[in-house]
């Protein structure tokens, strides 16, 4: 019988985007179970709680983490992404990457991780072109000001920003 292949897919998700997903798509079929953990980070004042967060990731990602046969849970965490990586048991440590800032930031968190948890593998999964200008920093701006945000988010997110914003697409 072979180990049951977990990996932790962290990050803020405020809110969930197309990029997301595609990342969720990806590591989905690299193993049995995928953790989605939320950052809570105090001082930050995000536009979707916790809570809220949760509700949209499950909803988002459930069917796409099932059609590639894994498991899916979402969880909070409020300590160092390797040690709530542990804590859920994961072996993988997944990382959206868009460009080369981000695989030079990326890069160098592997290897503090690597350091503090030997444990836990990063493994980076490239954006599509048509992603890698999606942020959510972006969507939350563009949503703000009356933007059309709607190529960028799965549509159960663009309800949530239109609810929130009155608009958004």
């Amino acid at each position: 019988m072979s180990a049951t292949r977990i990996a932790f897919y962290p990050g803020s998700f405020d809110p969930p985007t197309n990029g997301h997903l595609e990342v969720v798509r990806a590591a989905a079929r690299l193993v049995d179970r995928l953790v989605v953990g939320v950052g809570i980070h105090p001082g930050k004042t995000p536009l979707f709680t916790a809570s809220e967060r949760l509700d949209l990731l499950r909803e988002v990602f459930a069917p796409i983490a099932a059609e590639a046969g894994a498991a899916l849970d979402c969880v909070t965490f409020d300590n160092l992404v390797v040690d709530a990586a542990e804590e859920q048991g994961a072996s993988l440590l997944i990382r959206g990457l868009r460009d080369g800032t981000d695989l030079d930031y990326e890069m160098q968190m592997a290897g503090m991780n690597a350091t503090l948890k030997p444990g836990v593998q990063t493994v980076f999964l490239p954006a599509s072109p048509i992603a890698r200008p999606i942020t959510a920093t972006l969507v939350r701006q563009i949503a703000a000001m009356g933007g059309d945000v709607s190529p960028f988010v799965p549509p159960a997110v663009l309800i949530r920003l239109k609810a929130r914003f009155g608009h958004a697409g």
